[in-house]
Formats: structure tokens, C-alpha cells, sequence
């Protein structure tokens, strides 16, 4: 998941890097001729970069559904054993004799 995430957050900033009308970084860094060289370098890399990354989510997507997509495969838990409680122990009957306090009249 984390991957996911972190590929994602990639390939926004590398297709935010790149311009439509041949502009982005290769523009900046490259000059605003497209005849350059290191232009068409940056180019390159960049669509390899974008497809790349693209490929990398979608197979990181479906690892992540076989991985965890299936509940009926996964190893059965220890079922958790019912609570019982112990019965209340009663306190002890006095030892000494009972007396009974004496009746007047």
C-alpha cells in the first residue's frame, strides 16, 4: 500500500514536469528549442518515467487484491476460548460458638 502511494506521488510530479507544447523541464532546462539534444533526452525519460510508473501501480495494485483479496484462503485464527468466571468464593464461618444474648423480662 505504502508502494502504491509512493509510485502515485511520482508519477504526479513527473507528469506535472512535463508540458504538452514542449515546454516543462526540457524547456527549462534544455532551452525552448526542441532541436536540442539534451531536449530530446529529457523527453525520452520523461514518457519512459511516465509509462514506468504507470505499469508499477497497476502491478503493485493487482499484487495487492490477490494478496488480500481472498478471505476464504486465509488461515483460520485460534478461536478466542469463552470467559468463565470463577465462582464467588463465600467467607468462612466463624469458628467460635454463637451466643445469644440473654432474655430479660
Amino acid at each position: 500500500m505504502i508502494l502504491i502511494i509512493i509510485a502515485s506521488i511520482l508519477l504526479v510530479i513527473i507528469i506535472m514536469a512535463q508540458n504538452p507544447k514542449g515546454g516543462g523541464l526540457s524547456g527549462t532546462f534544455g532551452g525552448a528549442s526542441a532541436a536540442n539534444f539534451g531536449v530530446q533526452r529529457t523527453n525520452d525519460f520523461m514518457e519512459k518515467a511516465t509509462w514506468t510508473l504507470g505499469g508499477t501501480i497497476v502491478v503493485l495494485i493487482f499484487l495487492s487484491i490477490i494478496l488480500t483479496g481472498k478471505p476464504s484462503q486465509v488461515a483460520p485464527s485460534m478461536p478466542v476460548p469463552a470467559k468463565s468466571e470463577a465462582p464467588v468464593k463465600q467467607a468462612p464461618a466463624s469458628t467460635a460458638p454463637a451466643t445469644q444474648a440473654p432474655v430479660t423480662k
